[in-house]
């Protein structure tokens, strides 16, 4: 049986892919933080494996015995920090050592998670790809300079050690099992509570979780090492996705747009707030500066080289909505 190990496997897109390599035959190694919430492993049967991505060690003993593939999920993803340091070393430092090991251990492929934030958006609104110009100085934020420095550094050491990684770049997924929750879980939640009043103008492209999970399958399967694939699904704004949630649980959508320089001040004292408690705020400078930007994306390179396909976003909104109702996060 071939074995995979998975990083950040306890995570909302690391179980996805957890249960996909699964239902494909595959043997998983899940490789997880000691004390971390595992509420998303709880049903499935693989081989915990304790670690951290900044250890290098761990990863060593994770992998002896032989493994087939890595499949490196794990990130710090946070849209605000006290101290950006450790995300740095996480997502940068941590996936260079993920792919060392990978490599020192003669695993035959990575498939690395990076993410479509570190790619270029295009000002006309239409989606932007694998090849949309861009630079370090155009990502806004701790998380995407941190997750563009890792892809940047992935590729680097993977041709120097003429090592096959294939990365993937999700878009923003959806669905069940969002324990955190993500910052967009967060959003559908609080829609789904009745908790968002007003919104601004902003677009994302959607997709299922589970649709990622297969795309990282099949970038393993057919991706073409030192190539990138978005993984994404459909464009759309944040008040047709505020309506989707709208039709599921019957509350009244909002109607009230916000311009983005009314909730400035909400962000600074939320972050003022976070920075005393040391819980991530729930709107944050960045956060509105990114909004800013209407994040569309094709995926038309992974669906043409990988046979990626993806279904109805909606599909997603209601089954993140359902899960979140089932686990009493409506409550």
């Amino acid at each position: 049986m071939t074995t995979a190990l998975v990083t950040g496997a306890n995570g909302f897109l690391g179980a996805a892919v957890v249960r996909q390599l699964l239902a494909a035959g595959w043997s998983v190694r899940a490789f997880v933080r000691p004390g971390s919430d595992r509420r998303n492993l709880a049903a499935v049967d693989v081989d915990v494996r304790e670690g951290d991505i900044t250890d290098r060690a761990s990863l060593d003993r994770a992998l002896a015995g032989g493994c087939d593939a890595v499949y490196h999920v794990a990130a710090d993803y946070r849209l605000w920090v006290k101290d950006p340091a450790p995300m740095y070393r996480a997502n940068v430092e941590g996936s260079v050592n993920v792919l060392e090991a990978a490599a020192g251990a003669g695993v035959a492929r990575m498939v690395y998670t990076s993410s479509v934030a570190v790619l270029g958006i295009r000002a006309d609104r239409k989606p932007a790809d694998e090849d949309t110009p861009v630079t370090l100085e155009d990502m806004i934020g701790v998380y995407k300079r941190s997750k563009f420095l890792a892809e940047e550094a992935v590729r680097r050491r993977a041709a120097e050690l003429r090592y096959p990684v294939v990365t993937v770049n999700p878009s923003t997924p959806i669905g069940p099992r969002d324990v955190k929750p993500t910052p967009t879980g967060r959003v559908i939640l609080d829609a789904a509570a009745g908790r968002m009043p007003a919104y601004v103008d902003t677009g994302l492209n959607l997709v299922h979780v589970d649709d990622v999970a297969r795309g990282h399958l099949l970038a393993h399967d057919h991706g073409r090492p030192g190539e990138r694939y978005v993984l994404g699904g459909e464009d759309m704004t944040l008040k047709q996705i505020l309506d989707a949630v709208a039709a599921i649980t019957g509350r009244a959508a909002s109607n009230v747009r916000l311009p983005h320089w009314s909730v400035w001040p909400a962000a600074v004292g939320a972050e003022a707030i976070a920075r005393i408690t040391g819980r991530e705020p729930r709107v944050t400078r960045d956060g509105l500066r990114m909004s800013r930007k209407h994040m569309y994306f094709s995926s038309a390179k992974a669906e043409r080289e990988l046979g990626y396909a993806w279904r109805d976003p909606r599909e997603a909104i209601r089954d993140a909505v359902g899960w979140f109702k089932d686990e009493g996060f409506l409550r």
